[in-house]
């Protein structure tokens, strides 16, 4: 335990031996984030300016990639610091942090791809409803609510964690994820309750929903004409690619706090890196090409460029 002005700092022992190559990790790791950066917020702003875009359906995806935007800068500046110094470390409040804004934006994930497939359901299964239905103030209840919910209820589990003890002043991880459970000297019963209820809440339940919807969705359209199958594969294919990725990532990242056994700090690292990487990478890719008016608008972006 090493205290400086009464502020209790956590090790790392998940970091991978950088030595004399942790100027080439920096250089990879700062790379991705500035192309996490730039992608993400090449679409938004695409979205945001042009107004046939200015729809439901675009609105939650820029939403969507503004979260991986948000969740890289929570994630990568301590980690290109890491790389550069001799020994990672991390103060008990900022690693605190660094888990509440980790798992905020994750929950706010699945809320908005829910949000997305009832969008997708509405306007493929009751087109001349949609109008009434998704409205403005709908979309906005629908996104203040995906990023509210889990704020709050994740806030009273940090708070938990805040006043327990710590015995142990070593993660086994890169970043301050469900393993910093691991660190209190006895499991807090509370703070599992509190972990079920976020986990039902804000991870299953909007995932039986997706499921739900999108199930309707293709069930419905299965009996339509070519046409209606085609639009409804189109605009539903990227989001569930997108839900199947972020739900196995997430599904191991539950695991790490609920089995006693540790990881390899080898398959740490690969998992961190699907997260960290892939992840927010992938969305944009997805939904700059799959997405057939966003792909048009940066063809013509990139196209002018040259």
């Amino acid at each position: 335990m090493s205290k400086e002005l009464n502020v209790t700092y956590i090790t790392f022992d998940g970091h991978v031996e950088v030595h004399k190559y942790r100027y080439l990790y920096f250089v990879i790791m700062f790379t991705a984030y500035i192309l996490i950066i730039c992608s993400n917020s090449t679409i938004v702003c695409i979205i945001v300016i042009h107004k046939s875009l200015h729809e439901p359906m675009y609105f939650f995806i820029a939403a969507l990639l503004l979260n991986s935007v948000l969740y890289s800068s929570a994630v990568y500046p301590k980690i290109l610091i890491d790389f550069l110094s001799k020994k990672q470390i991390i103060s008990y409040p900022a690693c605190l942090f660094q888990w509440f804004t980790y798992y905020c934006l994750a929950c706010s994930e699945f809320f908005l791809l829910a949000a997305m497939s009832y969008d997708r359901f509405v306007s493929i299964c009751k087109p001349l409803q949609y109008p009434t239905i998704m409205r403005k103030s709908t979309v906005n209840m629908f996104m203040i609510l995906a990023w509210i919910l889990p704020a709050s209820q994740l806030s009273l589990a940090m708070f938990v964690s805040a006043e327990k003890k710590l015995c142990s002043f070593h993660l086994n991880g890169i970043i301050c994820n469900s393993t910093v459970q691991k660190l209190h000297c006895v499991r807090s019963r509370l703070l599992n309750i509190l972990g079920l209820i976020i986990f039902v809440s804000d991870v299953l339940l909007p995932m039986l929903f997706i499921l739900f919807t999108y199930t309707r969705i293709f069930v419905i359209t299965s009996r339509s004409g070519r046409e209606v199958r085609k639009k409804a594969a189109q605009t539903c294919l990227p989001h569930l690619l997108v839900l199947v990725n972020f739900s196995c990532l997430s599904t191991y990242d539950v695991l790490l706090a609920r089995v006693e056994t540790d990881f390899s700090k080898t398959l740490n690292l690969v998992m961190f890196l699907q997260i960290a990487m892939y992840h927010p990478l992938f969305n944009p890719i997805i939904y700059g090409l799959q997405m057939k008016e966003i792909y048009k608008h940066l063809k013509r972006l990139f196209g002018k460029s040259q």
